[in-house]
């Protein structure tokens, strides 16, 4: 069990769509537990591998109140979003000391493939489809900020950039 460096913005993992995962290997099973570590230690609700420098389909999240109830999943796929959105106020690791309010559908079906390997299709709302459908952008590498207007992505980038010095 290790926490993992995030990488920081703007490398460019964050910006290379993930390699599917063909099969639960315990390397797998191995990452998968360092990066619910990592989401603890930031402390998070959700986290997609190559946020961690790692370029294939994983994710973590766990928006549980009592926390330790994380899903693992090996490429994720959205089958259906709720038309109702949600707005959130989403962050990144990667990109630390900002934020934006994002709005995304209130409630997703995806489909994956969890630890013991079998495919299997699970709905998720509020917070836990906000997280999910955050960490599959990441998979397809896009950041939450690229679903704001060019001068709030902008503006967002240019404080991020004073932040770090």
């Amino acid at each position: 069990m290790t926490v993992r460096r995030c990488l920081p913005w703007p490398n460019a993992c964050l910006r290379t769509p993930a390699e599917p995962v063909d099969e639960i290997t315990d390397e797998i099973r191995e990452i998968w537990t360092d990066m619910i570590d990592t989401m603890e230690a930031m402390p998070g609700v959700g986290l997609a591998a190559n946020q961690i420098g790692i370029l294939k389909r994983l994710a973590v999240v766990d928006a549980s109140d009592d926390r330790g109830r994380a899903v693992r999943m090996a490429n994720p796929e959205i089958l259906h979003a709720s038309v109702q959105l949600r707005s959130h106020e989403e962050a990144s690791p990667n990109l630390p000391g900002v934020f934006a309010k994002i709005d995304r559908p209130r409630a997703v079906t995806v489909r994956f493939m969890g630890e013991d390997g079998t495919v299997r299709e699970q709905d998720f709302v509020g917070l836990w489809a906000t997280s999910v459908q955050h960490q599959i952008d990441h998979l397809n590498g896009k950041m939450y900020f690229d679903h704001l207007s060019k001068t709030k992505r902008d503006m967002l980038l240019r404080r991020a950039k004073k932040l770090k010095g």
